[in-house]
């Protein structure tokens, strides 16, 4: 079976731009993936620096037992 040049040309540049395609969309999945993890570890050391909670009490005698 003998394909013509144009329909042989029309097939290869059709599967270029699947390809082209198929690698755009994995690029912009990592990009997504790499800025969430950023924001995940932007958001975490923010909150590491941060009182536990308001009703920790600023006084010594909190962290004694009662006598």
């Amino acid at each position: 079976m003998m394909m013509h040049s144009d329909i042989l040309l029309t097939v290869a540049n059709e599967r270029r731009d699947q390809l082209i395609a198929e690698a755009d969309r994995e690029r912009l999945a990592r990009v997504a993936r790499l800025s969430r993890l950023a924001r995940r570890v932007v958001n975490a050391s923010a909150v590491r620096g941060q009182p536990t909670s308001t009703l920790a009490s600023c006084e010594r005698s909190a962290a004694v037992p009662a006598q």
